[in-house]
């Protein structure tokens, strides 16, 4: 018998468009932010080193909090947590709008980090407390489409609110929008808590828990293979990174240990005698490493290969993204009706390492933005469905009462995976780059006057800010250095404007020199995009790892109700 307390259709919708303007909040932010960046980086003088921290502080803050938000949702109910987690994140982007330093910025970033973890983890568990399996997918497109709509509109409204009111603006933004979701929340939704259960402050899981994840983050947040001056971070196998390591294999086994003699653990860890948490678990991490490499690198190609703008890179992703919520909300309304998830699980991640190997093995030098929109139009069907997929799945096999600690360890181990992931592929980027660089310079300044292989070697201006985990790279401005070269010619004939054979040996040289500079100007082009298409190659590996975790994932029937073991009730 379903003992789910039924919600009337009333409280459905105003607890769904409560959750939804919540995780809007979130997702908004991160892509505003992002396009806000360099007005910010020029009004605080920030340094370069410390840049990359106003990303870092927010992700380490709100992925540690994952479990926790999880653990506390299940114990105090979904609506406390949830208003809990506005709170905080308005509180601190309200901070972050008034901030007048850089260390301020960071500190207030991390606040938001916090609540931010409350708001991806209440609204994946208040689905599964608002509907029972059978009909979540259709429901969880939603939550999918929300990260659409933010990686669409974000960067648009975050370039119109930085030009026309600055980039405080980019932070108080959330105060309206956090009103609006904390209404709906507040007025509408009910507690979703269950009766009986209590929380027993599991204090040593915590600290454990942070003491493991917060130096691995941090150590693949900085690492490094090649430092470069005004960088911040640590060489791969430094003391320092080293240090960070060990630190957070001794947090793993402590917090083993203390979630296995707590009384009511943070992360029961029974739930890895769960087949289906386990291998979802497994898959939602290489998942997560497939998500962002797809995303960070594609936007340098754009820049450095194909010759964009970057404001028209980042719109390369809007197919992407698009193609993330057809196949989201498609596959979401397909397992309602079939009640088999999967077979849509398996086939996602196969056209995943399809579009890998795609992408991979056809990125070049004369790829058109038409031909990589396309492209990334694969990548998205297929990464689209993957994550509410797996947290339909885990979802499935779990207690009631242990839903929300499922889905944050589930978004926790994602979350993981998308910064190791980053962290290994801005690795291999980066050496692959430095490799390609060196060979083809080499090879197409072969032959050319010293001064002119100098002053090739010197241009670059300034830094190409990566995105997060990406290595910065140095741009190559063609335009700029043949404009150079033919001023200087320009000024030699001038001198000799009288002797018509030497005007005619100067424009000769002009010619082969301009020819030289495209030469080397196409060489650096082949460089990044030989990197970026690695990427990809390397990528089909994590891809087949999910694919194998997919396959391994137990086919459950769907429930037709919630567990009886303890759905929430209304109070």
């Amino acid at each position: 018998m379903d003992t789910h307390v039924e919600l009337t259709r009333q409280e459905k919708i105003f607890t769904l468009v409560g959750t939804l303007l919540g995780l809007l909040l979130a997702a908004l932010d991160q892509t505003i932010v992002s396009t806000a960046g360099p007005a910010i980086q020029r009004d605080l003088r920030i340094e370069p080193s410390l840049y990359a921290w106003i990303t870092t502080s927010y992700l380490v803050a709100g992925t540690v909090m994952l479990p926790i938000y999880g653990k506390l949702s299940d114990a105090l109910g979904r609506k406390r947590v949830l208003v809990s987690g506005i709170l905080v994140f308005m509180a601190g982007s309200a901070l972050c709008g008034l901030a007048q330093t850089t260390l301020q910025l960071i500190l207030f970033r991390a606040v938001q980090g916090v609540g931010s973890a409350s708001l991806f983890t209440s609204a994946f568990a208040v689905i599964a407390d608002l509907f029972p399996p059978s009909e979540r997918g259709k429901y969880q497109g939603l939550f999918g489409a929300v990260f659409g709509l933010s990686s669409v509109v974000g960067p648009l409204a975050g370039g119109f609110i930085t030009d026309h009111f600055g980039w405080h603006w980019v932070f108080f933004i959330n105060l309206p929008v956090g009103a609006l979701a904390l209404a709906f929340i507040t007025t509408r939704m009910p507690a979703l808590r269950r009766p009986g259960v209590t929380l027993s402050l599991d204090v040593a899981g915590v600290l454990s828990l942070l003491a493991f994840a917060v130096p691995l983050l941090l150590a693949l947040s900085l690492g490094r293979g090649e430092l470069r001056p005004g960088e911040t971070g640590y060489l791969w196998g430094s003391p320092e990174s080293t240090g960070m390591f060990a630190l957070s294999a001794l947090g793993l086994v402590a917090f083993v240990v203390a979630e296995r003699r707590a009384v009511d653990p943070i992360l029961d860890l029974g739930l890895f005698g769960n087949r289906v948490f386990v291998t979802g678990s497994v898959a939602s991490f290489f998942v997560g490493g497939c998500f962002l490499s797809a995303i960070v690198f594609l936007p340098l190609f754009m820049v450095n290969a194909v010759g964009l703008s970057a404001a028209s890179s980042g719109l390369t992703l809007t197919p992407l993204s698009v193609a993330l919520v057809a196949g989201n909300v498609v596959t979401g309304q397909l397992v309602s009706r079939t009640g088999r998830y999967k077979p849509l699980m398996v086939g996602a991640a196969t056209l995943t390492c399809a579009a890998y190997l795609f992408m991979g093995f056809t990125l070049s030098v004369d790829s058109t933005q038409a031909e990589v929109t396309w492209k990334m139009v694969l990548v998205g069907l297929g990464l689209g469905p993957s994550i509410p997929l797996y947290t339909l799945a885990i979802q499935n096999a779990v207690p009631a009462s242990r839903v929300g600690v499922a889905t944050a360890a589930s978004s926790f181990f994602r979350q993981m995976g998308a910064t190791m992931g980053v962290a290994v592929m801005g690795t291999l980027f980066g050496a692959t780059l430095a490799s390609g660089m060196q060979s083809r310079m080499a090879e197409a300044t072969a032959g050319m006057p010293p001064e002119l292989v100098a002053r090739l070697r010197g241009e670059g201006g300034s830094s190409v800010p990566a995105e997060e985990g990406a290595p910065s790279v140095r741009a190559f401005d063609v335009g700029a250095l043949k404009a150079q070269v033919s001023a200087q010619f320009a000024a030699r004939r001038a001198e000799r404007a009288d002797d018509p054979e030497v005007l005619g040996m100067l424009t000769v040289q002009e010619q082969a020199a301009l020819g030289r500079v495209e030469k080397v100007d196409r060489a650096l082009k082949e460089a990044f995009a030989a990197a970026v298409a690695s990427i990809y190659r390397y990528g089909v590996a994590i891809a087949l790892l999910a694919l194998l975790a997919s396959l391994a994932v137990p086919s459950l029937p769907l429930r037709k109700g919630n567990a009886p073991s303890g759905p929430p009730g209304v109070e």
